[in-house]
């Protein structure tokens, strides 16, 4: 092969390098930042689906799910994500108010029917049920009833429901039981209350370093000390009243450059794939029928359910709130 015709062959390989690096796409996800960590979900799903799309995965964390929602709204049409991921169920209607979500083409017949999943604008990728949790080790006796922790003087940490939804989920969970009288369960609350944080993730780093009893996390929490630290103190307290499902969901933009990309990503969030890294990185249930489980998350608590009409839960948002901001917020 002559010297021309080699750097002729250079050169064509080049370009064809340089093409592709121009065409290659930037996937930019608003999500959480527990989600991105090194122990959670982002980096393994980040290499599964860029290991097929040809493109890239960018992750843009906020704090927790309501800040993206607050990212939103503040951003509107200049927003810079294709994708949002970390809302739950009963922030859709907000985030729809926003005029931002596109609707998506995917199918549910594969999904777990307890769900009843129809919405055309948001996917579920993963589910669970708040809790508090406590170290077995150091209380023998745990509150079996949100009654009996708000009455308790045990330490508690929780999340802001301005800014985190288990926090939000605790401020519905609270209404659900007190009704009229959730004022005063509030201020009764914040008597033993160590901190009210912005997020997850510090809440329960604190929990752990022995800031507190208790703190509001998941029924599925405890599967990650298990799992990970091979260490089965970590329990969650069962409620008598019942307890607040959570259903994180995820949707594509309507603002989005690469609206057909986004929905490739809202595809793979159902695949068997992302299904099998969810639950022992996010640490969440599978919204997919027949995903297989660790054996410890057959030790987790089986929670019954408090009903939530998300319709009213939507518009009394703002008004428990301020009923918090007034009665418990530090």
């Amino acid at each position: 092969m002559n010297k021309l015709t080699t750097f002729c062959l250079a050169t064509l390989l080049s370009n064809a390098v340089f093409a592709a690096d121009v065409t290659r796409q930037t996937l930019n996800v608003y999500t959480y930042d527990s989600f991105v960590s090194d122990w959670g979900p982002g980096p393994k799903i980040k290499l599964a689906f860029e290991k097929d799309c040809q493109c890239e995965l960018n992750f843009i964390a906020e704090e927790d799910g309501v800040s993206i929602l607050n990212r939103l709204r503040i951003e509107g049409k200049k927003v810079k994500a294709d994708v949002i991921l970390g809302l739950d169920h009963a922030l859709m209607k907000d985030a729809k108010a926003t005029g931002l979500i596109a609707e998506h083409n995917q199918t549910f017949e594969d999904l777990n029917p307890d769900l009843n999943w129809q919405d055309r604008q948001f996917i579920p990728y993963d589910f669970g049920y708040f809790a508090f949790i406590y170290d077995s080790s150091k209380i023998k006796k745990p509150v079996s009833s949100l009654q009996e922790l708000v009455a308790s003087d045990a330490s508690i940490i929780y999340q802001d429901p301005r800014t985190s939804t288990p926090g939000q989920g605790l401020m519905f969970w609270m209404n659900a039981v007190y009704k009229d009288k959730t004022a005063e369960a509030w201020q009764q609350l914040a008597s033993h209350t160590v901190t009210v944080t912005k997020g997850w993730y510090e809440g329960y780093s604190m929990f752990l370093k022995g800031g507190s009893d208790y703190v509001l996390s998941y029924t599925t929490s405890p599967a990650y000390h298990m799992i990970v630290d091979a260490e089965d103190k970590y329990q969650a307290a069962q409620f008598s009243e019942g307890h607040i499902a959570q259903i994180e969901v995820a949707a594509a933009l309507n603002t989005s450059s690469h609206p057909e990309l986004a929905q490739s990503f809202l595809k793979f969030l159902l695949s068997d794939t992302a299904q099998q890294i969810l639950p022992v990185t996010n640490w969440m249930l599978p919204v997919k029928k027949n995903i297989s489980l660790p054996t410890q998350f057959s030790k987790l608590i089986s929670p019954a359910t408090l009903p939530m009409d998300i319709e009213h839960l939507s518009n009394q948002r703002k008004n428990w709130i301020k009923v918090w901001r007034t009665s418990a917020a530090k």
